[in-house]
């Protein structure tokens, strides 16, 4: 049974891939940050890179490097330059500006939700950005759709003998509606005893369907060699992996402690738990 949570998709995913998969967040968020400058100098100078243009102010004149810490890791910006005039300066720098949360936002929402230029769109208008025309957000959203479909896509080689399985209730945007949907989960270790998470995806209810479709998909994808899968006892969830797997099952142990303090007294729920631990 998905556990509930009130934390956002962005978040959840934020934990999931924060550690094993942090290039490939980085990297997204570094496309971002190249589009958005690039619409910004362009509305600058009034003209776009290679473009002829009677409203042409300025002229570009390479690039400078520069490091921007984000809670997904260092990135290296090439921030345009232009010949004459105030140098130009990326808005989501500022100081005191929630600029890098924003674009970190949309990228992991991205991974789970698909990329829409309705989202870029909020995130251009949210940090105040000029000249973001809808060719350049449909550049943008093109760019990551990209790399979050290579990145999803991604071939699993080798085995990955333990499988985890799990899901979330998350609170997601639908059509204007604030709705409630569950976010699964597959961890893996791989044969060389690296772990990473292979799977990731959102639907509407926890299901046997979902689920099914899920692991169907990690099959496609190369998934092979599980020797053991961990999950709770949701019962669509073990009928998928006896259908798709075809590998031994076992009830992970923190989802049984907690079904266990469903049936404890509130004054006996530490002991309970101290007892389990011990074992």
């Amino acid at each position: 049974m998905a556990e509930e949570a009130r934390m956002t998709v962005a978040e959840v995913v934020a934990n999931v891939l924060a550690g094993e998969h942090g290039d490939f967040v980085r990297e997204a968020v570094a496309i971002v940050a190249r589009e958005l400058m690039e619409a910004e100098v362009s509305a600058e100078i009034g003209a776009g890179r290679g473009e002829v243009s009677l409203e042409r102010l300025k002229h570009r004149n390479g690039y400078r490097q520069r490091g921007w810490e984000t809670r997904v890791g260092e990135i290296e910006l090439a921030i345009p330059r232009k010949r004459s005039g105030a140098a130009y300066f990326p808005s989501f720098l500022e100081p005191r500006r929630r600029s890098e949360q924003a674009i970190v936002a949309v990228v992991l929402e991205a991974y789970v939700n698909g990329v829409s230029t309705r989202k870029v769109d909020r995130l251009v208008e949210q940090l105040g950005i000029q000249g973001m025309t809808k060719d350049r957000v449909s550049a943008l959203c093109r760019a990551l759709d990209v790399q979050v479909e290579a990145f999803r896509e991604r071939p699993l080689e080798g085995d990955h003998p333990y499988l985890w399985l799990d899901a979330k209730q998350v609170k997601v945007r639908d059509d204007g509606h604030v709705r409630s949907k569950a976010l699964v989960i597959a961890y893996a270790v791989h044969e060389t005893g690296r772990r990473e998470v292979i799977g990731l995806d959102l639907g509407e209810v926890e299901s046997e369907a979902f689920w099914t479709q899920l692991l169907r998909d990690l099959r496609r994808r190369g998934l092979q060699g599980v020797r053991l899968c961990v999950s709770d006892q949701h019962e669509g969830l073990r009928s998928a992996i006896a259908r798709v797997l075809a590998s031994p099952w076992q009830r992970c142990t923190v989802h049984f402690v907690r079904n266990m303090h469903q049936h404890c007294l509130k004054g006996a729920i530490i002991r309970v738990a101290s007892h389990a631990a011990a074992r």
